[in-house]
């Protein structure tokens, strides 16, 4: 909707990250929100993707950062999160920085195998 000139506000990117999880079958294994601003101090104070925690309604205005960063997390089993980083600009929300991972890389291993 942002490239439409449409307003978004933090619950709103939230809520539609949460929704295609939720489709997915892992809705009640997403328990944190989908992200946050970018400032200077890697959290900004603008808007959070946030309708679970803070219900964040502030708009994502244009030149500003935020991380999108869903995470499924199974009991006893495994979590998995990623991580883009997103500006507006020009009226677009687009990914910075490196281009996005396409491969899975364990960081931790509790179990062996």
């Amino acid at each position: 909707r942002i490239g439409n000139g449409m307003m978004v506000t933090g619950a709103e990117a939230d809520q539609a990250s949460r929704r295609m999880i939720e489709q997915a079958g892992y809705g009640d294994q997403f328990v944190h929100r989908t992200g946050h601003s970018i400032g200077r101090e890697v959290h900004g104070t603008g808007a959070n993707l946030d309708s679970l925690e803070t219900r964040d309604h502030r708009a994502l205005i244009e030149r500003t950062c935020f991380s999108v960063e869903p995470g499924i997390y199974l009991p006893g089993r495994f979590g998995v999160r990623s991580e883009l980083d997103m500006a507006i600009e020009n009226g677009r929300a687009e990914i910075s920085g490196a281009p996005a991972q396409d491969e899975i890389i364990p960081i931790l291993s509790r179990f062996p195998g």
